[in-house]
């Protein structure tokens, strides 16, 4: 059924191979380590945090300690605590990822966020991309920025950037072991190992899961490979390689009506055989080269991508991405320059055939879709004073889509249809930082925004549809910092839109959806408090206020958008020590969203009650229990935006179903 199957195994197990022959010989070489390790140091996140102190708007670093006592199946276990960030989980490892409203129209896939692993975008060419390659149990850290502050990463997107980190045998020396088990037949288990010596360094980790999910038709399995070595050619240059191998098989239970959302959660949809399977091997190298007060880094990378997906039809792609990328950072006494640039080009083969029960029928559309993003940025940061900062910047982003169909069934078999699209914006940004105590910061920002359509919004129909680029002005203020036992970061933003990739009515003889709105407003608070009362209680929580609407439109007046619910709370309560802990945890939606562009059906609110905690056994060993939804709650947790939704409208999705997870970390 998958074309390289048998190929994405063979590079996992010699990719393996490799690095594990690698690490060996580099341990018999080196100086041996101390016999008592940690999962991982926290140098790179401290220098993420370093980062986060010089961004005048909402940033945020996510440590691996902050999730490591969570099962974590998607993004959303380690997000879940982030202002700003939506995250509601679909199905298995599917979710829905949104900052500041970013892809609200998007029921599948993900646009309008750039995701990172060690700062290479996973997203393809066109921008599009597949979340489900970003395994939080690998990471060492996560980056979040949110909105223009993203351009660190080039990203000039209204939803910013997530940067997964993964660790390298300087930060997460010697054995690490992890085995996780749970409802509904799940399992999974991680074997990482990392060895560092005078100039060598190497880290590796694979993966292996498997779950029945919690509704039917929700099958997932999965091996997953992520390793690096890194060696230092002098004091003043190191280089690291980098390769990632992916094999993901999905079945996708679907959306549901309303009723049965609410009644029957656990129905999958059988129809079809609907899957989602992805082979993805990713190649990548970073040198470093030390010039005084300046540091450059340059690299290029190769993603090669298979994607097998029954749905409607058998959609058939297979992707080869190819990008360079270069920054220079200068620090001076009171000024700091950053530069730099990032270009990725594709191809996509691009094939659907009649779905006969997931395997492929007769052939109705083949493509050959090319595409480029390049994006040059550059940020200056003057300091007038020890306390303030100010800082401009911008972005400027060029793409192009080509597609040549080589057959389209529905248009008469053979046509040779072409379809092109060049699109250029220029994003600029400035920003003020105000140190008003050595602990407390605070910022504003006015900035621009540029997000251009990929294949999906352009390639609707046979010919491409007239979609322009969606551009963006955002005002945002705000604080983070920490005084006595409170530690909070709080933004608030209004964004006005032209151009919002939505829905929209077309004639029958258009059978296209996807169009630019005329002006849309995305405004709200980004806010998360944590409270350290002693040694052994503490408490954090977020809320997210997002009111996101049309403004005068012809067609939809004042309307609210649909999709992401005006209030989110989320709060953990963690009672106990290093040693001993226990953590309860509640979300809270007051009333849910607005399911259609017409605000004809709006899905109830609910409350979620969880509860995990964790034992340090000794200084190797640790277990951890994580049990969700123990009230088993039946709620809508995510919609798929329509025009106009009523109950019968297969668009629903339930929050899990109650569930418990347990599992193990040893060190060694």
């Amino acid at each position: 059924m998958k074309t390289r199957t048998f190929a994405a195994r063979s590079s996992l197990f010699l990719l393996g191979s490799a690095l594990s022959l690698t690490s060996v010989a580099i341990a018999d070489d080196a100086e041996r380590i101390e016999d008592t390790i940690l999962v991982t140091s926290n140098v790179g996140a401290n220098r993420a945090e370093s980062y986060v102190a010089k961004t005048p708007g909402g940033a945020d670093v996510i440590s691996h300690e902050d999730y490591a006592d969570k099962y974590l199946v998607s993004l959303r276990d380690t997000l879940a605590f982030t202002p700003g960030v939506y995250t509601q989980p679909r199905y298995g490892q599917e979710i829905r990822i949104s900052i500041r409203g970013s892809g609200l129209s998007r029921g599948f896939h993900m646009r309008g966020l750039t995701l990172l692993q060690d700062g290479v975008p996973i997203n393809l060419s066109d921008d599009n991309g597949d979340f489900q390659e970003l395994d939080p149990i690998f990471f060492d850290h996560l980056e979040v920025y949110r909105g223009a502050n993203a351009l660190r990463f080039g990203s000039g997107t209204l939803g910013g950037a997530v940067n997964g980190v993964t660790p390298t045998g300087l930060t997460a020396p010697g054995l690490y072991v992890r085995g996780d088990v749970g409802s509904w037949n799940t399992a999974r288990g991680l074997v990482a190992y990392g060895h560092s010596g005078d100039r060598l360094d190497a880290w590796g980790a694979i993966s292996a899961d498997t779950s029945d999910g919690d509704r039917n038709h929700a099958h997932r399995e999965s091996i997953r490979f992520h390793g690096n070595i890194g060696y230092r050619l002098s004091d003043a240059i190191s280089t690291r390689f980098y390769a990632s191998v992916n094999e993901i098989d999905q079945e996708l239970p679907g959306a549901l009506t309303l009723p049965i959302a609410l009644n029957d959660p656990e129905t999958g949809n059988f129809v079809g055989d609907q899957a989602r399977d992805i082979d993805s091997v990713r190649l990548m190298n970073r040198t470093t080269i030390n010039l005084g007060a300046g540091r450059l880094e340059i690299g290029g990378y190769l993603n090669e991508k298979s994607l097998y997906h029954p749905i409607f039809q058998v959609v058939d792609q297979e992707t080869i991405d190819r990008g360079l990328f270069a920054r220079y950072d200068w620090v001076g006494d009171d000024f700091e320059f950053t530069l730099g640039f990032d270009s990725r080009k594709g191809d996509v083969d691009s094939e659907r055939y009649v779905n006969l029960d997931g395997e492929r029928g007769t052939l109705t559309f083949a493509a050959d879709q090319d595409a480029r993003t390049t994006n040059l940025y550059a940020e200056g940061r003057y300091r007038p004073t020890d306390q303030l900062t100010l800082v401009v910047g911008g972005v400027y982003t060029d793409g192009e889509r080509e597609q040549y169909e080589v057959f389209n069934a529905f248009a008469g078999g053979p046509t040779g249809v072409a379809g092109q699209a060049e699109f250029s914006e220029f994003s600029p940004k400035f920003g003020v930082l105000y140190d008003y105590t050595p602990t407390v910061q605070l910022y504003a920002n006015y900035s621009r925004s540029a997000e251009f359509p990929g294949f999906i919004e352009l390639a609707q129909v046979n010919s491409f549809v007239p979609v322009d680029a969606q551009t963006a002005w955002t005002m945002e203020a705000g604080s983070r910092g920490h005084h006595g036992m409170a530690m909070w970061d709080v933004s608030i933003y209004r964004a006005e839109i032209e151009g919002e990739m939505l829905q929209f009515r077309t004639g029958p003889d258009v059978p296209a959806s996807t169009f630019n709105a005329d002006e849309t407003i995305h405004q709200g608070i980004e806010a998360a408090l944590s409270l350290e009362i002693n040694d052994w209680l503490q408490l954090r929580q977020i809320w997210n206020w997002s009111d996101f609407s049309f403004e005068n439109d012809a067609q939809y007046g004042d309307n609210r958008l649909p999709v992401v619910p005006e209030h989110v709370y989320r709060a953990e309560l963690r009672l106990g020590g290093d040693m001993l802990h226990i953590s309860p945890s509640f979300e809270w939606i007051p009333e849910g969203p607005f399911a259609d562009y017409d605000n004809s059906l709006q899905t109830d609110g609910y409350v979620l009650l969880g509860v995990s905690g964790a034992w340090s056994v000794n200084e190797q060993i640790d277990v951890f229990i994580d049990a969700r939804n123990l009230t088993d709650e039946n709620a809508v947790g995510d919609v798929s935006a329509v025009i106009t939704a009523d109950q019968s409208s297969r668009i629903f999705y339930p929050v899990e179903r109650r569930a418990v997870f347990g599992g193990v970390r040893a060190r060694f």
